[in-house]
């Protein structure tokens, strides 16, 4: 069999399916796909070679790709002649994940609009900060989620899924999709992440950057087929995919909504809270192909009883892509799904790579469990220290990413885009790794991310509402390994002189305005001042105790 280095550069050479070129994207010549789609709509389009299968799938309704291409078109004509909608203005969709979520999307970048994709988990507080930041023209959102936005003064028109977005998908049944011109680099999406302020920022991604991901997992998918010798044939079933990752996060907008769109796959939701009989239900069912367990969600399909009476046999691939996963939870996912067991996988990747970095499937995958993976197709990185030199192999350092995906800024937040978004369109992940025979190494404990069941968490945030607090002098937020969610939240706090706050009150005052999943669930209040190095920035290694306190507090 050829090597998988040799199939990559058969097929991504002169005339092959997958030939990379170079172009100039935003003045830097870069690696791209000579054969690609130039928009997400002229995705859309293309899926008209997946007519007569099913798209989305949540309960009894079923929708093929020609009828949602429909009701992409008839929901696109009403935004434009009910709400104005047009290139660059932003729709915000405020949903758990449902098929009105996706038929919105599509629309709404298809007239070269732009999704405000808000976190369906934030508290009014952050909903209307999310919206005053990216200033939409039309707020979608389900019953649930606007129902904690009463009160609130949005001033946006808001249409609910329940009671009004069927009028959308019914506007106009005979139109077409949208004709405006895009362009590749038309900013297409917000995905909402943290930074060192704590406040959430607007990833900005273009439509190049989106279709990219698509374009890059197809043709890593082929290289390793070629390689294996494990070519699907033309009629083998099609693929379908469980999506619990929700959509307002990039493993459910791009890596599930998008692929499925870009491959023929279908999609299927459930609503509700996490159920994991209801899970091992519908892959039985409706006979899945791929899903991707987040959290604590492994955990519990593998406590589930029928986990042993369902017939799983359809899992093709599974894999983890929001948290680090121990060798210990590998084994887990192999053990629940032993027919996806040869296709188990890793990905890395950011709200602001867009695309994925680095990938690790099957076998690579068993043999160097703790690595990412080497770099996906078209993707640039290296590992600099402190002053910015590239290191060599071997020595650790901070992340940093060149590819014709990267986002292109954080809304309306010029300082942040230049610290992230540097000159040549490198970008600094802020994430600390190495390289090891061309094999990336992430060290997640050497940043202040927390990554709590595949979720973001900045301790900043958290931190500055405890501040406020009339009861905290000091406080510091770290994040401590857990079994099932990889890290759960940890608050160290130093109350002020003579007041007495407990925890459920310290809690409860960041319930107020954190989402849920932000709120500490360990807790530790001391008597003493926290640890701090001569600049009064808290040392939290040694907080967590992987150091000593070297510095001499005066």
């Amino acid at each position: 069999m050829p090597s998988i280095d040799e199939v990559r550069a058969q097929l991504t050479g002169p005339g092959a399916p997958f030939e990379i070129i170079e172009e100039e994207v935003l003045g830097e010549k870069l690696p791209v796909f000579k054969n690609r789609a130039r928009s997400l709509r002229e995705l859309l389009q293309g899926s008209e070679r997946h007519d007569g299968k099913e798209y989305l799938v949540m309960g009894d309704r079923r929708i093929a790709f020609e009828a949602h291409r429909q009701l992409v078109a008839s929901v696109a004509r009403g935004l434009q002649e009910q709400y104005g909608i047009g290139p660059g203005d932003r729709v915000a969709i405020l949903a758990a994940n449902c098929p009105e979520w996706v038929i919105a999307f599509w629309a709404t970048v298809s007239l070269g609009g732009i999704v405000s994709a808000l976190n369906g988990w934030w508290t009014p507080d952050e909903i209307e900060y999310g919206v005053g930041l990216s200033e939409p023209k039309l707020l979608i959102g389900d019953r649930r989620r606007l129902e904690r936005a009463e009160g609130l003064e949005l001033g946006v028109p808001i249409v609910e899924v329940e009671s009004g977005f069927a009028a959308l998908e019914g506007f106009a049944p005979d139109a077409e999709l949208p004709e405006q011109p895009i362009a590749e680099d038309d900013p297409a999406v917000i995905l909402f992440t943290s930074g060192t302020t704590g406040r959430p920022k607007g990833a900005v991604a273009s439509h190049r950057g989106i279709v990219g991901f698509a374009s890059q997992q197809i043709a890593g998918g082929a290289v390793r087929a070629v390689a294996s010798g494990n070519i699907p044939g033309p009629d083998a079933p099609q693929g379908c995919a469980l999506a619990t990752a929700p959509l307002f996060h990039l493993s459910g907008l791009y890596a599930v909504t998008v692929m499925n769109m870009a491959t023929g796959g279908k999609l299927v939701f459930r609503g509700g809270r996490f159920d994991a009989g209801d899970v091992l239900r519908l892959i039985e069912e409706e006979r899945v192909t791929q899903w991707t367990p987040f959290g604590a969600m492994l955990h519990r399909v593998m406590e589930h009883p029928d986990l042993e009476t369902r017939d799983l046999s359809s899992m093709q691939n599974t894999g983890f892509g929001g948290a680090p996963a121990s060798e210990d939870v590998q084994a887990k996912a192999r053990r629940a799904f032993p027919s996806a067991a040869g296709n188990l996988g890793i990905g890395y990747g950011s709200s602001e790579t867009v695309a994925v970095v680095s990938q690790l499937i099957g076998a690579e995958f068993t043999a160097h469990p703790t690595s990412v993976g080497p770099l996906a197709l078209t993707i640039q990185a290296e590992i600099r220290d402190e002053s910015g030199n590239a290191l060599p192999e071997g020595q650790e350092g901070e992340i940093f990413v060149r590819s014709p995906y990267t986002i292109l800024e954080y809304w309306r937040n010029p300082e942040a885009t230049a610290k992230t978004v540097l000159p040549q369109r490198w970008l600094a992940t802020g994430d600390i790794g190495r390289f090891e025979e061309g094999r990336l190494y992430i060290n997640s404990r050497a940043r202040d991310l927390i990554l709590r069941g595949g979720e973001n968490i900045y301790p900043a945030e958290i931190e500055n509402r405890l501040d406020g607090h009339p009861g905290v002098a000091e406080v510091a937020v770290v994040g401590v390994d857990h079994a099932e969610l990889g890290q759960e939240v940890k608050a160290i706090v130093v109350p002020t002189p003579g007041a007495e706050p407990s925890e459920e009150e310290l809690a409860a005052w960041c319930g107020e305005t954190l989402a849920a999943f932000k709120v500490p669930s360990l807790w530790e209040l001391r008597g003493e001042p926290l640890p701090r190095n001569a600049v009064g920035k808290v040392l939290k290694n040694v907080l967590l105790g992987e150091a000593e306190h070297s510095f001499v507090e005066e």
